[in-house]
């Protein structure tokens, strides 16, 4: 098989969450137990750092990639879903791994994956790990794809774990409480591996402290080592000032939403740990890096200002939690008329996000091609119900076509909702 032949395989044979929803995934570990011993272990080859949490885990590790990278260490990142390319997921250095390889390794599994019948996310978390076991990182950050206990990337045993903040998202998975969503995540909790909370109060916070205690593990909450002070934005940067120990620190991210600065007190929470346990990352890498991430690691889709006159933003949002912080960074951003192209799944409490959504914007209602996607005109109802008003579009570059010949130089026009909604963005066709 050549390349695109190996995706089209892997598409078309395994099941496949981010298409299926619920019916693809596999509710414990045994698969990528027997495929990783088949190749070797070779996530025992590497140390890792594992991150969870409902929002915010895709931008922490690759916040912590950058540092890891600018402080001269060969790190890996795996991350799920992929945009538009499907070695986005597997990466080195901020380089994707190598259409060989995946062929080479697609073959090398077949067998396997004719005994075991795995999922596609249980084959790419075998794959990731043997890239960068054969790359021979230093270092690897990875992201769970749901929940943690049960994800298949809970076979790691980390140097650090970090678990972001816990919101309603694949409650028919993981629970109906938060309490219950937060037992899941914790379950990346490792024996004697030292955890950062980035955000959790009350019973949630308990949730963390009792599974830390259990497994006799040091925890800290980011929130109580750094408090925010100050932040600014300037439409692509966010400076943020943050307290620490009777002195005061300046950061820029190149990562634009407001939503950054929590995932950064993550971040840098993570970083003193791994310093204790002599990682050497020096400050000025720690802010150099973090004023580079998306060059250094090719992260798109947070706030991802694509287009200038109008703006044209993307962003991945697409549960409660990641719609409230969408609708706080438009109160912080200037605009004449706001126009919002939208498209999500089934499985998703679709009537509570389009309650959180502004009334005042038009919108363009789409879905992704996927037969997860929630019809654009059964999309297109709920949001009426919900005093919202907009047409109904087949595909997102339709509906994008329709908004940007809509808009003037000064208004927003936002894409959010489904991170595949946002994958299939054709962004070369906004230049034209």
């Amino acid at each position: 098989m050549n390349y695109q032949q190996t995706i089209e395989y892997l598409f078309a044979q395994l099941p496949m969450f981010s298409r299926l929803g619920a019916a693809a995934y596999k509710k414990d570990l045994h698969n990528t137990i027997a495929l990783c011993e088949a190749l070797g272990n070779p996530h025992h080859q590497f140390k890792s750092i594992h991150i969870a949490g409902t929002n915010g885990k895709g931008s922490t590790s690759h916040m912590l990639a950058a540092i890891l990278q600018t402080a001269g260490y060969k790190t890996g990142l795996y991350t799920s879903p992929h945009l538009q390319d499907f070695r986005e997921r597997i990466k080195v250095n901020g380089a994707m791994c190598s259409e060989e390889f995946v062929v080479r390794f697609t073959e090398q599994v077949q067998p396997l994956i004719a005994e075991l019948q795995p999922s596609f996310f249980e084959i790419t978390v075998a794959m990731a790990f043997s890239w960068f076991a054969e790359q021979q990182v230093d270092i690897a950050v990875i992201e769970t794809g749901l929940g943690g206990r049960l994800d298949s990337t809970n076979i790691i045993q980390p140097e650090l774990s970090i678990i972001t903040n816990i919101g309603w998202d694949h409650m028919n998975l993981l629970g109906n409480t938060l309490e219950a969503i937060a037992g899941e995540k914790a379950g990346i909790i490792k024996p004697n591996t030292p955890v950062v909370i980035g955000e959790a109060g009350g019973s949630i916070a308990n949730v963390f402290i009792q599974q830390a205690k259990q497994q006799d593990a040091s925890l800290v909450f980011a929130q109580e080592l750094r408090q925010i002070e100050h932040t600014s934005y300037s439409h692509r940067h966010l400076a943020v000032s943050i307290h620490h120990q009777q002195k005061s620190d300046n950061y820029l991210l190149d990562l634009n939403g407001l939503y950054q600065t929590q995932n950064l007190l993550s971040v840098l929470a993570g970083i003193d740990i791994l310093q204790s346990k002599g990682w050497e990352i020096r400050d000025e890498q720690i802010k150099a890096a973090l004023a580079n991430v998306k060059p250094l690691t090719g992260l798109y889709g947070r706030w991802d200002i694509i287009h200038e006159s109008p703006l044209v933003v993307l962003d991945v949002g697409h549960n409660e939690d990641g719609i409230q912080q969408i609708v706080r960074q438009l109160k912080h951003t200037s605009y004449e008329q706001l126009h919002i192209i939208t498209g999500m799944v089934k499985d998703k409490d679709v009537d509570k996000v389009l309650t959180l959504l502004p009334k005042d914007a038009h919108y363009y209602f789409t879905k992704a091609q996927i037969p997860r996607a929630l019809p654009e005109n059964e999309l297109l109802a709920k949001a009426i119900t919900n005093g919202l008003s907009g047409q109904a579009y087949a595909d997102v570059n339709t509906a994008l076509h329709a908004a940007l010949s809509a808009a003037n130089e000064k208004d927003l026009v936002l894409v959010c909702g489904s991170v595949f909604v946002v994958g299939e963005v054709d962004r070369s066709a906004i230049t034209r």
